[in-house]
C-alpha cells in the first residue's frame, strides 16, 4: 500500500506564503526602482514651492504638475531615501523624464531658475515703468519712478513677485552705488551734490553710446559750467517732449528756442531734474572728468564725436559732419 503525501494544508499554506513573498519582493522592488526610474513628464515643468512649504506640499504641487505618477509614492520615497535634508523655497524647473530622486536633488539643492528683467543705460523712468508693467511674470501696479532713481542693470526676480518689490531694489541699487561712488569723487567734479551728479551724468549717458568718450563728454561740460557757457545738449530739448522716448524726427527751430526747466539751448546750467537714468560709467565720468581743454564737440560719422578747444575749430569740424551727412544723403 503506498504511503500518502504530504498534508495539503501544509502545501497550500507553503505556495501562498511562496506568493506572498513573491509579492512583496515585487513591491519592494518597485518601491526601490520607483525612485530612480524615469518620471511621467514630457517635458520640463516649472514648479513654484512657496516659503515655508513641506516636503508633503511640494508632493502634491508635483503631482499637479505632472513630474510624479503620485505624490503619496513620491512622499513615502522622499522620506525614506532623501537623507533628511530639507527642500527650499522658489521657481523650479523640472526637467522631462526626471527621476523621484533627480527631483528631490532638485528640490534640495535650492537652484531656483533665475529670472532677469533689464534695465539699459540711459533708459528713461517712463519706459522703465513700462517694461516693469508688461512683464506678465510680476504683479501689482507702480507708478512711474522719479527720473535718475534707478540703476541699470539685470536684476533677478521670483515669479509672482511684486513690481514694486522689484522697483524698490532697482532704486535701492542706485542709492547705495551713488553714495559710493560720490563718497570716491575727484575734487574736479563740477557737482556739488549727489542729485546734481546725476543731473549732468544723465546728460552725459544720453549724449553719447561710446562707453570711453564719456569722460570726454563730461569734461566738456563741466568747462561750460565752469565758464557759465550754456551747455547745449540736444537730449535736454527732447525730454520735456517725449520725457526721454525717442523724439523720431528732427528737432524743430521753436523747440529750440522753448523756455523750460530742462532746455539747456535757452538756460545756463543743469536742467531741474535728469533726463534718464544714467549708468555707473556715466556716473563715474561726472565725478572724474577728463582733464581737458574742450568746450565743443560734435559726431565724427563713425559713432563717436570730435572735440575741439575752440569754436573755429568746431565750426570746422562741423563743416565735416556736414559734408559726410550730405555724401550719406541725409541733407
Amino acid at each position: 500500500m503506498a504511503k500518502r503525501s504530504g498534508n495539503p494544508t501544509r502545501r497550500l499554506a507553503g505556495i501562498i506564503l511562496l506568493i506572498g513573498l513573491a509579492v512583496a519582493a515585487f513591491i519592494g522592488f518597485r518601491f526601490v526602482y520607483g525612485w530612480s526610474e524615469q518620471g511621467p513628464a514630457k517635458q520640463d515643468v516649472s514648479i513654484t514651492v512657496p516659503e515655508g512649504s513641506t516636503l508633503s506640499d511640494a508632493a502634491v504641487l508635483l503631482k499637479r504638475a505632472g513630474a510624479v505618477r503620485s505624490a503619496d509614492a513620491f512622499l513615502t520615497r522622499a522620506k525614506i531615501f532623501g537623507a533628511g535634508k530639507s527642500i527650499k523655497a522658489g521657481e523650479f524647473i523640472i526637467p522631462a523624464g526626471a527621476s523621484n530622486s533627480d527631483i528631490l536633488s532638485i528640490l534640495q539643492g535650492g537652484k531656483t531658475l533665475t529670472r532677469l528683467i533689464t534695465i539699459p543705460e540711459g533708459m528713461p523712468s517712463l519706459l522703465v515703468h513700462e517694461r516693469l508693467m508688461a512683464n506678465d511674470q510680476l504683479t501689482g501696479s507702480i507708478p512711474v519712478p522719479e527720473e535718475g532713481s534707478v540703476l541699470p542693470d539685470s536684476y533677478a526676480f521670483d515669479k509672482g513677485e511684486p513690481r514694486a518689490a522689484v522697483l524698490k531694489r532697482m532704486q535701492t541699487a542706485m542709492d547705495k552705488a551713488l553714495a559710493k561712488l560720490w563718497a570716491e569723487r575727484a575734487p574736479e567734479t563740477v557737482a556739488k551734490s549727489p542729485r546734481e551728479a546725476i543731473i549732468l551724468a544723465s546728460i552725459v549717458e544720453k549724449e553719447t553710446g561710446v562707453p570711453s568718450e564719456r569722460p570726454m563728454v563730461a569734461g566738456v561740460y563741466s568747462n561750460r559750467l565752469r565758464t557759465n557757457m550754456m551747455l547745449q545738449a540736444d537730449p535736454t530739448i527732447i525730454y520735456p517732449i517725449t520725457r526721454g522716448k525717442p523724439l523720431g524726427r528732427r528737432i524743430r527751430k521753436s523747440e529750440i528756442a522753448a523756455v523750460n526747466d530742462y532746455n539747456t539751448y535757452a538756460m545756463v546750467g543743469l536742467p531741474k531734474g535728469p533726463i534718464a537714468n544714467p549708468g555707473r560709467l556715466s556716473i563715474l565720468a561726472v565725478l572724474h572728468p577728463a582733464q581737458t581743454k574742450a568746450l565743443y564737440f560734435v559726431a565724427d560719422g563713425k559713432g563717436g564725436h570730435i572735440f575741439a578747444d575752440t569754436y573755429q575749430q568746431h565750426n570746422e569740424n562741423v563743416r565735416k559732419w556736414f559734408e559726410i551727412r550730405r555724401a550719406r544723403g541725409e541733407l
